[in-house]
C-alpha cells in the first residue's frame, strides 16, 4: 500500500505537506466531488500514520468537525461527530459508538511518500476543477 520514498503515487494529487499533520492534531480539510457534488473530506496523522475520509457522518451525511479542522474527542482517541455523537475508530473509520456502530467513514486513499501527503481520485470521489478564467 505504501509507496516507495520518492514515488509519487500513479493518479494521485498533491494534497499536503506531512509536517502539516500533526500527530492526533488538527485535520487538513479538502474540498472533492463526492458523486458529482461538491463535499469536503479531511486528513490527519494518528499512531504515525495519515488517514483520510469523506467529512460525512455515517448516521446522517452531514459535515462532523467542530471547528474547521477539529474532528477528535478531548482525548485525541477518536473522531467524533459534532452533530449526532457518533465515535469512530480513527485508523479504520469504523463507528464504535452512537447512532450508527458498525457503519464506516467513507476513505479517501491517501499515501505519504518524500515529506507530502497524496490523495488518489476514486470512482466516487473526484477532484474539484476550478475554472481558470484568461
Amino acid at each position: 500500500m505504501p509507496e516507495a520514498m520518492g514515488d509519487k503515487p500513479g493518479g494521485a494529487l498533491p494534497l499536503c505537506a506531512s509536517a502539516e499533520l500533526e500527530e492526533s492534531g488538527k485535520a487538513h480539510v479538502f474540498d472533492v466531488l463526492l458523486w458529482r457534488r461538491p463535499a469536503r473530506a479531511f486528513a490527519l496523522r494518528f499512531e504515525g500514520r495519515v488517514v483520510a475520509y469523506m467529512n460525512r457522518c455515517a448516521h446522517v451525511p452531514t459535515e462532523m468537525d467542530w471547528r474547521p479542522g477539529e474532528f477528535l474527542d478531548d482525548e485525541r482517541r477518536y473522531i467524533l461527530c459534532s452533530m449526532h455523537g457518533a465515535i469512530y475508530e480513527p485508523s479504520s473509520g469504523r463507528c464504535v459508538g452512537g447512532p450508527c456502530p458498525g457503519a464506516r467513514l467513507m476513505p479517501v486513499p491517501v499515501v505519504e511518500s518524500a515529506g507530502q501527503v497524496f490523495w488518489t481520485p476514486t470512482a466516487d470521489i473526484a477532484p474539484v476543477v476550478f475554472d481558470n478564467p484568461a
